[in-house]
């Protein structure tokens, strides 16, 4: 059991970013695009896995969290008030931006299952996740839900496998990266649906207690398997015929797997969707917690107090708000994934200053090689979120 405990702790990432959002993304972008922007998929894998390393042995090596240590290192002047509003903002409304793809998602996955109207789901789902939060009985429900989202991985990697798709393909769209006229957001969305910015602060916060060495295979383990399950996702929106949509998918799980998988995709998808509308918001009030608090004894940020559930209820009100208001689900949810690839530059550009605080980290701080593998991502990242601001900039400017 203790040789496990390392990859369960590792899964906890996986499972937050195996949401709607990468369902949604990665099926949406197989449908349209074939096995072409599975590079993109291996690119926030290896991204997701680099980031979440650094944070563990961040926790490890100095014993605070990833707030904490920004707050130590940028303590004084321009610099800390810079750093504060930036983090928090990219959290926070990249909380906001992923809750209402996950309340969206797990309405969508409830209604295919249930038939029930979407504005009933959304009032029970928003309801009980808010119920949960209030009281902090979160665990267990989060575990039974993530669960059956690892039944329904487990459907995805199965149902790929039995797609059969041509080797040459997919080596081809794993190792010859390239950006379609009408893909950027899909590259953007994959990214960030994959290295979800407030996934950094948790793997951060879930690091304490471990060792360095447990900490990273356990993080190997569950994130390559969670690579490999998105990209089971695109393989099977690959194999959907005609407009993509929820029930497309389900109806390829079932014609390789039986009717009973069209029924736990979306049993599963609900379960991504609300497991995940109860983390987001849970995420942010932490990050804000660790970014504001004095300190660890500071009672005006404790799990009661209104700044902390201030937080959360204002992330969970963005989901709700847009749930209520019946978005269309599958353009929402891209969009939100967008965003957080391009929020995602701004965490990981601070972390890598950080991870060459020797004052902070002493022997654990980043080397060569850390630093060339971890400014080789950040500068993707970068590249990628910066496309992303100037398509929205374009798009905005042909409207006017």
């Amino acid at each position: 059991m203790k040789r496990l405990l390392p990859i369960l702790v590792g899964s906890v990432i996986a499972a937050a970013f195996l949401g709607p959002g990468t369902i949604t993304t990665a099926a949406r972008a197989g449908a349209a695009h074939g096995l072409g922007l599975l590079w993109a998929l291996l690119f926030a894998t290896v991204a997701c896995l680099v980031l979440q390393e650094a944070c563990a042995r961040l926790t490890i090596a100095s014993g605070h969290n990833l707030g904490e240590a920004l707050r130590r290192r940028f303590h004084r002047g321009v610099g800390a008030l810079l750093m504060l509003w930036l983090v928090l903002g990219a959290i926070v409304l990249g909380c906001a931006a992923y809750e209402a793809g996950n309340i969206l998602g797990g309405v969508e996955g409830a209604s295919l299952a249930t038939g029930l109207s979407r504005p009933l789901l959304t009032t029970v789902s928003v309801a009980l996740a808010g119920l949960l939060l209030w009281l902090g009985s979160i665990r267990v429900v989060v575990t039974i839900l993530g669960a059956l989202v690892a039944i329904m991985g487990g459907a995805f990697l199965l149902t790929g496998l039995l797609l059969k798709p041509p080797p040459g393909e997919v080596l081809s769209g794993l190792f010859v990266p390239s950006v379609p006229p009408d893909a950027g957001l899909l590259v953007l969305g994959l990214v960030g649906t994959t290295v979800v910015p407030y996934n950094l602060f948790l793997g951060s916060g879930i690091a304490r207690g471990q060792r360095l060495g447990e900490a990273r295979l356990g993080l190997a383990v569950a994130i390559c398997l969670g690579g490999l399950i998105s990209m089971a996702v695109m393989l099977v929106g690959n194999a959907v015929e005609g407009a993509f949509s929820y029930p497309e998918v389900g109806a390829v799980l079932a014609s390789q797997l039986g009717a009973w998988a069209a029924w736990l995709f979306a049993l599963g998808l609900f379960a991504a969707g609300f497991s995940s509308a109860v983390t987001a918001p849970l995420a942010a009030a932490i990050t804000a917690r660790s970014l504001f608090a004095a300190g660890p004894e500071d009672e005006s940020w404790n799990e009661r107090s209104w700044r902390y559930r201030s937080v959360w209820l204002g992330v969970l009100a963005v989901g709700a708000a847009f749930g209520l208001a019946e978005v269309s689900p599958v353009p929402a949810i891209i969009a939100a994934q967008a965003l957080n690839g391009i929020l995602l530059p701004v965490v990981a550009v601070f972390l890598w200053l950080v991870m060459n605080d020797r004052e902070l980290l002493g022997d654990a701080v980043n080397g060569r090689r850390s630093n060339v593998v971890m400014g080789l991502v950040v500068a993707v990242a970068v590249v990628l979120g910066g496309r992303g601001v100037w398509l929205a900039l374009n798009a905005i400017l042909a409207r006017l």
